[in-house]
């Protein structure tokens, strides 16, 4: 029965891979989404804030520091991150795009792999190379709201208006500055900011921008400010001001509803608890959230489709249930300190036995080069692989042909739903 099972997993797993993969959220870069040299690898803040909690000092992470010499010492402390997820990305990455042979890449290897990721990466066609072998159909990125969203093909690489800036930060005039720029609009009045917001929402859609976004903090409740408490709110610009994050929050909203975008919430993320932390690396999840809070937001945008990811694995069930009840939120994802295999699995497998099939976007990257989305995506196939062969085929529930097509929707089918993109081949512009 043991190895009947594993070769049904094996068998899963290789159609799994013939599936196109939608990314549905990441950091990629659309003018420069492929690696130029190995620190655009070694410098993912995985590696840099794990190995500095292992030993290493920041100094080698300073700009000015040089950039081979700073891979180098990160690849030292790498044999300290054998056991991680991370770590295995990074070998996948070695052995897959740069054609490393040896076991477990250390200092040692330094020399030979940045040779190699330079000779690799500046191949003219690296990033078709990539994108093939990723069996990729589009990436979803994470655009400023003041992004020109030029210099790069919006029928792969998706765009997507990321708005935490305006929602927490609008008390910051060079913010308040950019949105004017950006709009021809002072942020002077809930009127005027209505109209900005209406500006960046055309202009994104015009762009080919398919979802809205935002990282939300443990304490954030979004409820309705009236017109004049918002009025106020802006005439005295404060850090940390409810009215003003609200009442910017919800105008949002009301715009997604109006433009017929989803709403992508990224909840739980508590800023800056670490400050000797490297950069990317200050920041951790944080239990007092409960999507209770959102529960206002889900009642009054009955049509908005609210794609919900949860920084902390514990509330899982919590979002499985919502997705259950609420017909317009999705659970989204695997996100950041949530992206290790055996969260995953826990998670995956609750949601897939609670929730409808329609209702679940099994994955995105959260990537910051292209290079990251294929060992980071292989690890979630063969996770998903597992349990529809465990759970779903070898009791009968699915048969193998069901299972693949539940785990096409949640690799493709889903994401091109929510999110309208064509039902196959590219995202159109």
């Amino acid at each position: 029965m043991t190895t009947d099972l594993a070769n049904l997993t094996r068998r899963l797993d290789a159609e799994l891979a013939k599936i196109p993969l939608v990314d549905s959220h990441s950091h990629v870069p659309g003018p420069d989404p492929v690696s130029r040299t190995l620190d655009d690898i070694l410098g993912y803040h995985y590696y840099t804030e794990l190995a500095h909690s292992c030993g290493m000092p920041k100094d080698c992470l300073a700009k000015s520091h040089d950039p081979s010499a700073r891979c180098r010492e990160i690849l030292g402390h790498l044999p300290k991150l054998k056991n991680t997820a991370q770590y295995r990305w990074f070998t996948h990455i070695c052995r897959e795009f740069l054609g490393f042979q040896g076991g477990h890449p250390d200092e040692r290897h330094a020399g030979e792999l940045w040779h190699q990721a330079r000779a690799a990466f500046a191949r003219p066609d690296w990033e078709k190379t990539v994108w093939q072998k990723t069996n990729l159909a589009c990436v979803f990125l994470t655009n400023d709201f003041d992004d020109p969203l030029e210099g790069f093909d919006t029928t792969r690489y998706i765009p997507c208006l990321r708005t935490d800036d305006l929602v927490f930060h609008l008390h910051d005039p060079a913010v308040r500055q950019r949105l004017e720029k950006a709009t021809g609009l002072a942020p002077s009045s809930a009127g005027n900011l209505r109209q900005a917001i209406d500006k960046l929402f055309v202009h994104f859609k015009v762009k080919g921008a398919r979802a809205c976004a935002i990282s939300l903090p443990p304490a954030f409740t979004p409820t309705q400010v009236s017109d004049a408490d918002l009025d106020r709110a802006l005439a005295n610009p404060r850090p940390g001001c409810p009215d003003l994050a609200r009442g910017v929050f919800w105008i949002l909203a009301e715009h997604c509803r109006d433009h017929h975008l989803p709403f992508d919430l990224m909840i739980g993320v508590n800023r800056r608890v670490y400050g000797g932390g490297v950069h990317q690396g200050q920041d951790l999840f944080d239990r007092r959230t409960s999507l209770v809070q959102y529960a206002a937001l889900f009642n009054t945008f009955p049509t908005v489709t609210f794609p919900v990811s949860v920084l902390d694995g514990a509330q899982n069930q919590e979002l499985a249930s919502h997705a259950w009840i609420f017909p317009n939120v999705i659970a989204h994802g695997h996100w950041w300190y949530a992206n290790v295999p055996s969260i995953i699995e826990r998670d995956l497998r609750d949601r897939l036995n609670a929730v409808p099939a329609v209702k679940l976007i099994g994955y995105y990257s959260d990537a910051y080069k292209l290079e990251f989305i294929l060992p980071k995506c292989s690890m979630f196939r063969g996770i998903l692989s597992r349990i529809l062969a465990h759970d779903f085929v070898a009791p009968g529930a699915l048969s193998e042909e069901e299972a693949v097509a539940v785990a096409g929707q949640l690799l493709e089918g889903n994401s091109r739903r929510i999110f309208r993109l064509p039902a196959s081949g590219p995202c159109p512009d």
